[in-house]
């Protein structure tokens, strides 16, 4: 069956109506791009022309605002059901209650997260298909090149850090000693392994799609503690992204000046909308329970440091010293 087909059927199949990347249409587009392209007499023969109205205008707007919808649509519904199994602060005991109310039990979790993962998949697959197809057509690798572009934007689903959420609460959920032996699964061979005592999350999804999340951080070359993920989608200790940002960790990330740029890909304003990555946390917590216990006390320690001359530093001024 062909993609297009298939993409279809999963889109009529929805039994809610999800944003998505709208291949069909898009496909159309291209067709009236050939027919322009074709038409053209004073291009080379091999690139698209300098200015293409459909191109500039049409199709590469119209596949933001799509993508953009997308993982809008996708972070906000994986962050709604990852706070159904880890609720913060008060709001955990009204989950807990209407949990209750509602029998709602890990099976349930489980096919939300695997819906989830499905709409971002096929998504994906849809965006790398289209971009494939207007390459083909042009001659160009402006396509590709247009995929370093969505992930500065922020649009690209597979670098969402809700789907290395999902990935952890995947195995965190198998883990459990409450689970149904009849639980679907989100992932199709997710794991966490250890290659030299470094850590990462890999999987494998619809057509050989393979992700692989690095769990070391590159400020301390150690895994990540109390993990967590800038806006440009990489991880680091909170700690360590508290010092790269030249805040304390009294003040947080979001003190943050917007100069401030990511140590590894040197994006300015990352911080602010930094992700805590609570269920990698429990996930890595449990794998390294020796190597978790000295990093605690460690941080403890660190944490106590930093806390006691945030409080000094206020009295002083306070009293004008």
């Amino acid at each position: 069956m062909k993609f297009c087909k298939k993409y279809q059927e999963y889109i009529q199949g929805q039994q809610k109506q999800l944003p998505v990347v709208d291949f069909k249409k898009l496909k159309k587009i291209l067709k009236r791009c050939r027919k322009d392209f074709e038409s053209h007499q004073d291009h080379d023969g091999q690139s698209c022309p300098h200015q293409c109205p459909v191109c500039d205008g049409t199709f590469f707007p119209s596949l933001v605002k799509e993508m953009s919808a997308v993982v809008g649509c996708f972070n906000k519904r994986a962050q709604k059901l990852l706070e159904l199994h880890l609720p913060p602060g008060f709001r955990k005991y009204f989950t807990w209650l209407k949990g209750r109310l509602l029998q709602k039990d890990h099976v349930g979790l489980i096919q939300e997260g695997k819906d989830l993962v499905t709409y971002a998949t096929i998504n994906a697959i849809a965006v790398r298909k289209i971009l494939k197809k207007y390459d083909k057509i042009h001659y160009s690798k402006q396509g590709q090149a247009f995929k370093s572009k969505a992930q500065s934007m922020h649009i690209e689903i597979l670098q969402s850090p809700w789907l290395c959420e999902l990935m952890a609460f995947h195995i965190n959920l198998k883990e459990t000693k409450v689970r149904s032996n009849m639980a679907p699964a989100l992932f199709e061979g997710c794991s966490l392994t250890f290659d030299d005592d470094r850590p990462s999350l890999s999987c494998e999804l619809l057509d050989s799609i393979k992700l692989d999340i690095n769990l070391t951080c590159s400020i301390c070359l150690d895994t990540v503690f109390d993990p967590v993920s800038l806006t440009c989608g990489h991880i680091f200790c909170y700690m360590c992204a508290c010092s790269a940002a030249s805040v304390t960790i009294v003040d947080g990330l979001k003190a943050a000046e917007p100069k401030e740029k990511c140590p590894l890909c040197r994006k300015a304003g990352v911080y602010e909308g930094a992700l805590h990555l609570e269920e990698l946390n429990i996930l890595l917590s449990r794998s390294c329970q020796k190597y978790w216990e000295q990093r605690l006390e460690t941080e403890r320690i660190e944490r106590v440091r930093q806390a006691k001359e945030h409080w000094e530093y206020q009295c002083r001024a306070f009293m004008g010293v």
